[in-house]
């Protein structure tokens, strides 16, 4: 009788393992998905060197991350775009007083909006779309540049994230 209540705790063992690695295999782009084509994103900011900054960050994240190759347009199984809807820098967040009580700001950040989309070339369906996705970066005075890197990379991220995850 213990014989066969080992055997029972085996096989049900067995089955909980395999049930386990069947759901934590999940995620990730279709198999026959080899080649991605960045596309620049539609820059409708007045910062003009935003669309290059995340296009470049994209391309290089894409391939590294993903293990996807970089393909033209026409060819590629994927493509990445979106559009930068709105930058807006210069939002105070954190305050010093000086012995006049006179607030100054210390710390600043950066938000930028945008929607993006993930669609599979070769059967025409969106793999994964946010839009709206809202990232903020904080900066020192005079160094925005320092806030868009950061802001720019927390896209990408989450970009990545969204293709790894998307079943």
């Amino acid at each position: 009788m213990l014989r066969s209540g080992g055997r029972l705790f085996l096989v049900l063992s067995g089955l909980l393992l395999t049930g386990c690695l069947y759901h934590f295999a999940g995620g990730g782009l279709p198999p026959h998905i080899k080649t991605v084509a960045v596309l620049p994103f539609d820059n409708e900011t007045p910062q003009p060197t935003l669309q290059r900054e995340l296009y470049d960050l994209m391309r290089r994240d894409v391939e590294n991350r993903l293990g996807l190759r970089e393909a033209a347009e026409g060819k590629a199984d994927a493509i990445v775009r979106g559009k930068i809807l709105r930058y807006d820098p210069d939002i105070p967040a954190a305050y010093s007083a000086d012995r006049n009580s006179q607030a100054t700001s210390t710390e600043r950040k950066l938000q930028i909006t945008l929607d993006v989309e993930i669609v599979d070339q070769t059967t025409g369906r969106t793999l994964w779309t946010r839009k709206g996705m809202l990232e903020e970066g904080t900066y020192a005075e005079r160094s925005e540049a320092d806030g868009r890197k950061q802001a720019l990379t927390k896209v990408v991220n989450d970009i990545i994230a969204g293709a790894q995850s998307q079943w």
